[in-house]
């Protein structure tokens, strides 16, 4: 389906490309504004402007979809856990993890330090309360 809208896509902007560079230039910017055309100057403004405004709505669709197509089945993914917790092998559901996270080996740090006061290497200056 993806590869369908890519290839439509391309075939648009080719179109849209070919029907821009037709198209008579008013501003004159390179000199090359005037001139016979192969039709008279209102006919093909008028057909090129319809046939330019439709493509560009057609790029704007196409854009859009493709865009919405690849995040579809896109799944969010955290930051904290390692690279091969998040990527299984077997291409099953992704478990979330028991041990190894980066959360909780801080809670664990933490846990130990509140559970074990260090002892005192040496004498103790007395504290006022």
């Amino acid at each position: 389906m993806q590869t369908v809208v890519i290839v439509i896509h391309l075939m648009i902007v080719a179109v849209m490309i070919g029907a821009v560079l037709l198209q008579k230039s008013e501003g004159g910017g390179l000199g090359m504004g005037g001139g016979a055309g192969f039709m008279s100057s209102r006919g093909t403004a008028n057909l090129l402007s319809r046939t330019t405004a439709v493509l560009a709505a057609g790029f704007f669709l196409t854009s859009l979809f493709l865009s919405w197509y690849a995040g579809y089945n896109r799944a969010p993914s955290s930051i904290i856990q390692p690279a091969s917790q998040t990527q299984p092998a077997g291409g099953g559901p992704i478990a979330p993890p028991t041990s190894g996270g980066i959360l909780d080996t801080l809670k664990k740090a933490d846990e130990q330090q509140q559970q074990a006061p260090a002892a005192p290497s040496g004498p103790q200056v007395p504290r006022s309360q």
